[in-house]
């Protein structure tokens, strides 16, 4: 991300949070956290491998997401929304209920 001080902090905030995927991965540890990457994978079923391991560590670089590996034979990793990540809720949330207007909004006008 380009550290510009004259970029527009919306953007700033899109570029945080925008991609196919990570919404939804932040939705889902939202709700259910902790999460097991293979937990993830199975929740977001077109989502691949490579796919959600950079989206993952997009959202760990961001401090939006917490990785924690536990010291187990096979290694277990989990995945949970930072405290700096849950400020993200109400945006996700306003979101998610302009989306929902919108797209009513969208079939009203194409059934007139």
């Amino acid at each position: 991300m380009r550290k510009d001080s004259s970029k527009c902090p919306i953007d700033t905030t899109l570029d945080s949070i925008c991609g196919k995927w990570k919404t939804s991965i932040l939705l889902h540890l939202t709700y259910e956290e902790p999460l097991r990457f293979s937990d993830l994978q199975k929740r977001i079923s077109d989502i691949t491998q490579r796919m959600l391991t950079l989206q993952l560590r997009e959202l760990e670089k961001n401090d939006i997401i917490e990785r924690h590996v536990y010291p187990e034979v096979p290694p277990r990793v989990e995945y949970s929304i930072s405290e700096y990540g849950k400020t993200l809720i109400p945006i996700l949330a306003a979101m998610r209920e302009w989306g929902e207007n919108h797209r009513k909004r969208m079939q009203q006008k194409e059934s007139n």
